[in-house]
């Protein structure tokens, strides 16, 4: 195997962040009891909350999730949601968008004017709350984005508290620094009046609205020690969920249930349009177990609106493969993200700053969405974090282009195996832990795999066993 990446900075992150040596007594001693301030600790002190264990997520952009673009046409899609298999929708932001500098004739949601507004665009604060009752009633779940990083240039915060934003170093209000959002200004967390500001008005949309929690943008950009005084204070009111748009081991172990898993979305980018191979999943996977604590969630995706607006929709980010692209979100570790339109084939860019409603249609990929979603919810060894089980390489002759493995606990089991080429593959396996009966998932036919198989994948295919 060529391992296409830096070896010794993965065997170096791998060894400080907890990749267990077998071969070393992991007691410390064996001369009598350790201190506890040398015996292992779980890393996540958090609770994910119960609803959590096999949930799927779901990104609604309610501009143009309909023709409407208002919280009372998506409260009637919801039963579609809910058939679709979803479990927590994440509603892109729901402030007041600022005038100032906007882009665009209606602005990014990601500029807030007022973080104790709702946009009339969408409609209002009865409406919300209407929203979020009918999706519990529909045993659904539903998280705000919030944006903490920064506000609008008019945000009312700036005349009431110019002291709280970041300047630069001619004393005036600056965007966040090397990109280019000019449509906002940078808040500045060193100011504890802020911090009181920010975690008191996430706590409102929990108490007034209902809501379940938070999808936190760059989260990254934020200390995390607020991020941690906010969970605490929301667990106070009620079991939260915390989606942060970050990629780091930190924001797992007080604040946030799950982070994004850019870095595999970027992989499978790069397989699928013949700029990596299959040694980019081995890398990606194997940092995220030995990287990453036990019982964090990482949350998988083909789309999101910044893939979708910005760098091309699921077809051109994915091209041929991406059925299987899909299928390794849902089926792989990880609580896996449909973004709105996925499921009607997302023929199109949605404009970010424009009304650009979602041409809604019956298409396969909302198909096979539900029925991998079904699998994933009925299948225990799929469930994410402490639920689940982790997933378990096969080894196989052709590991540059087929990726393969198992998941499995006391009671259920499956073997996946993923062709991510552009040709045919004749596949034989070696070791014997994916022997077994299965039922392929792919046509509900029963399949049986000992040490004679030799299983076919036409470019791009792959096949799930299920037992």
């Amino acid at each position: 195997m060529t391992i296409k990446y830096p070896v010794f900075l993965f065997l170096f992150v791998a060894v400080l962040f907890g990749c267990k040596d077998p071969s070393k007594d992991q007691t410390g001693s064996a001369n009598g009891a350790i201190e506890d301030k040398y015996q292992p600790h779980d890393y996540v002190k958090i609770t994910h909350p119960e609803w959590t264990k096999n949930a799927t997520i779901y990104q609604l952009n309610t501009r143009q999730f309909s023709q409407e673009g208002s919280f009372q046409a998506a409260q009637k899609q919801l039963p579609r949601l809910k058939e679709l298999g979803i479990d927590i929708v994440w509603l892109m932001p729901i402030h007041k968008i600022g005038v100032k500098n906007r882009k665009g004739t209606l602005g990014s949601p990601y500029s807030v004017q007022d973080y104790y507004s709702v946009n009339p665009e969408f409609g209002t604060l009865a409406d919300l709350k209407s929203f979020v009752k009918a999706a519990h009633q529909l045993g659904m779940h539903v998280i705000l984005d919030w944006v903490a990083n920064h506000t609008a240039w008019d945000n009312v915060l700036v005349q009431q508290h110019p002291e709280w934003y970041d300047k630069n170093d001619q004393g005036k209000f600056r965007p966040t620094p090397w990109w280019d959002w000019d449509d906002i200004i940078d808040l500045d967390y060193n100011q504890g009046g802020l911090r009181k500001y920010m975690c008191e008005a996430m706590t409102y949309w929990v108490k007034e609205a209902d809501i379940d929690g938070y999808r936190c943008d760059v989260a990254g950009f934020v200390p995390v020690e607020f991020w941690n005084t906010v969970r605490a204070e929301l667990d106070a009111i009620k079991p939260v969920f915390m989606l942060a748009e970050w990629e780091t081991r930190d924001l797992h172990e007080k604040a946030f249930d799950m982070t994004y898993a850019w870095s595999w979305n970027e992989t499978m980018h790069k397989i699928c349009t013949g700029k990596a191979d299959v040694n980019g999943l081995y890398i990606y996977y194997s940092w995220n177990e030995c990287a990453f604590p036990d019982n964090s969630l990482r949350m998988t995706f083909v789309s999101n609106h910044d893939k979708n607006s910005w760098e091309g929709t699921m077809w051109e980010q994915f091209g041929a493969g991406v059925e299987a692209a899909i299928a390794l979100s849902v089926v792989g570790e990880g609580m896996p993200l449909m973004y709105n339109s996925q499921e009607a084939g997302e023929s199109k860019r949605l404009q970010f700053f424009e009304k650009d409603p979602i041409q809604w249609q019956a298409h396969p990929m909302g198909d096979l969405y539900k029925k991998l979603f079904a699998l994933m919810k009925k299948n225990t060894a799929l469930w994410h974090g402490k639920w689940g089980a982790r997933m378990v390489k096969v080894p196989n002759n052709a590991e540059k282009e087929v990726f393969s493995f198992i998941r499995q606990n006391q009671k259920d089991k499956v073997f996946a195996v993923f062709n991510f080429s552009n040709q045919t593959q004749k596949i034989t396996f070696k070791e014997t832990r994916h022997h077994g009966k299965y039922t392929d998932f792919g046509n509900n036919q029963a399949a049986t795999i000992d040490a004679n198989t030799v299983m076919s994948l036409p470019a791009w295919g792959y096949k799930v066993l299920v037992k």
